[in-house]
């Protein structure tokens, strides 16, 4: 059985694009930080919320939608609302209908490393069919910006 490395915290030159995301006093647990299951919204939001704001697709009456296939998240540091967090963004690897996005959560207003990071997997499918389809031109465009 083979090892691997133990996963690190990342400093936020490692990122291409950067989006702020509020908290919400909903977003903590009982243990007073925020709950694991809210990073994979922040994920999804940051992510797709780019991809709007930069015209690459279109989630009410484009043809094609991304569907999540694996996701995944490494936490090194607590976050807890109120705090602002900023999401970086970076492209790993573009496939032919895929592309595997990953993210770095940071505290907005202090360090320079992630407090969580981690990545998700789009398969770019026809909206009707959910069958795989070549990534269209203006989504490409704005995933070169990112790698």
């Amino acid at each position: 059985m083979t090892s691997s490395a133990r996963p690190q915290a990342e400093p936020r030159s490692s990122y291409k694009a950067f989006r702020n995301i509020g908290t919400r006093w909903s977003d903590n647990d009982l243990y007073g930080h925020v709950n694991n299951v809210v990073y994979y919204s922040w994920f999804d939001t940051a992510v797709n919320g780019l991809l709007i704001e930069r015209g690459a697709i279109d989630i009410h009456s484009g043809g094609v939608i991304g569907l999540v296939i694996e996701t995944q998240c490494n936490y090194f540091a607590p976050l807890a609302f109120p705090e602002a967090v900023v999401a970086g963004i970076r492209v790993a690897h573009i496939g032919s209908s895929s592309v595997r996005y990953e993210v770095g959560l940071f505290p907005a207003d202090e360090g320079q490393t992630c407090a969580a990071r981690g990545h998700f997997i789009h398969v770019y499918v026809d909206r009707s069919t959910r069958r795989p389809v070549a990534l269209p031109p203006e989504l490409l465009s704005v995933l070169e910006t990112l790698k």
